[in-house]
């Protein structure tokens, strides 16, 4: 409710609570560099202003009719897709394109699969160093455990990557944790089940997508936890023998 007042500032007196003159975060910015975040979120009155700051290169404050003149850059990021917003009327068009003049996209941590061991090494010695302050132990990876982080599919990215090592060290009995402690440290299972399991049909829905996409998923979960090793791998989805999981390798594209 308060964001045009954080944003462009207030006088005093302007609303209720107003008891003092309040720049904001444009003005105190001046010749400076502005962060947005999260800029889907966004209302849509409150893009409208954002859209003259752009522009013209002025603010009003909450309560004030002269502009203010201000000389900011804009650096701004959002997880949403603007463009489908834009399509269900909840984000400007006009401002889109006033910010878009320098886009870089961040993929998906699933997409980045050369950072993930570079990641996961970060953070362990960052957990690693937060717990040894309080008296703990340095715990290390499992070759399993490190599989597991692996082959799952981080739906929330770098941030579940940290969180779920810090549940790891925390919780693991001893100096080395196992896989079977990296799974208890995933918590993103239950939202996957829901995600499969309870999604509305009709609209689109093909049964067999979803099931090319849960079959390939928990294929390459075994081939990364087994290291490539087809009967160990095979045996750890239940599949009868080496042949059997070649066939289905093969039936879902999945590298061996």
């Amino acid at each position: 409710a308060l964001i045009e007042s954080t944003l462009f500032g207030h006088e005093r007196g302007a609303f209720s609570g107003a008891t003092e003159q309040r720049l904001g975060v444009f003005e105190t910015a001046q010749k400076g560099t502005v962060f947005l975040d999260e800029l889907g979120e966004l209302p849509l009155d409150a893009q409208v202003k954002l859209l003259r700051v752009l522009q013209e290169g002025e603010v009003t404050r909450v309560g004030r009719v002269e502009a203010v003149q201000v000389d900011v850059r804009i650096i701004a990021a959002t997880h949403r897709s603007l463009t489908d917003e834009i399509a269900a009327r909840r984000f400007r068009e006009d401002l889109f394109y006033r910010l878009a003049v320098a886009v870089v996209r961040l993929p998906a941590l699933r997409e980045r699969h050369g950072d993930l061991p570079l990641l996961i090494e970060h953070f362990l010695a960052r957990v690693n160093q937060a717990a040894q302050a309080h008296g703990d132990v340095e715990k290390r990876l499992s070759p399993s455990a490190r599989n597991v982080l692996l082959a799952h599919a981080w739906p929330g990215n770098v941030r579940e990557l940290e969180n779920t090592l810090s549940r790891a060290v925390l919780w693991s009995a001893g100096e080395v944790i196992s896989a079977e402690e990296m799974r208890g440290a995933l918590l993103a299972r239950a939202t996957a089940d829901a995600a499969v399991l309870d999604r509305p049909l009709g609209d689109g829905f093909k049964l067999t997508d979803l099931l090319d996409r849960v079959a390939t998923h928990y294929l390459e979960r075994a081939m990364a936890e087994a290291q490539g090793n087809k009967t160990k791998a095979a045996a750890l989805v239940g599949l009868a023998s080496y042949q059997t999981l070649s066939n289905w390798l093969a039936r879902y594209g999945v590298k061996a």
